[in-house]
């Protein structure tokens, strides 16, 4: 009697291990692709960042240019310039959020305190 109780006890406790593995399978499943998904919204995020950051600087490059064309009269020449110049300030932003420029430091002196 007390070997069927033992052969029993070990069946359930073999069958609720095997449930166990299964449900942690699928947890760790789970668990990856909501880190994937995580991945995936940081990535989106990050490129509609840049992507508006360069877009807004050449629109105000392009706005300010056209702005002192009509102020001053020099119909094609600050439009064109302007624009180049946001152009190049958007490439920079993009490169600085990419990591790939150091941030603009404080014109400070090496010791970050200031003193004059």
């Amino acid at each position: 009697m007390t070997d069927d109780r033992d052969d029993s006890l070990e069946q359930r406790l073999k069958r609720l291990s095997d449930q166990l593995a299964v449900r942690q399978k699928g947890e760790a499943a789970e668990k990856a692709k909501e880190e994937q998904s995580e991945a995936s919204r940081k990535g989106m995020a990050l490129g509609l960042k840049i992507s508006s950051e360069f877009i807004a600087a050449i629109a105000v490059g392009a706005l300010l240019g056209y702005l002192l064309d009509r102020l001053a009269g020099t119909t094609p020449w600050g439009m064109i310039i302007l624009l180049l110049l946001g152009f190049c300030a958007g490439v920079l932003n993009v490169l600085r959020a990419l990591g790939m420029v150091a941030q603009p430091g404080s014109f400070r002196d090496g010791d970050g305190k200031g003193g004059s």
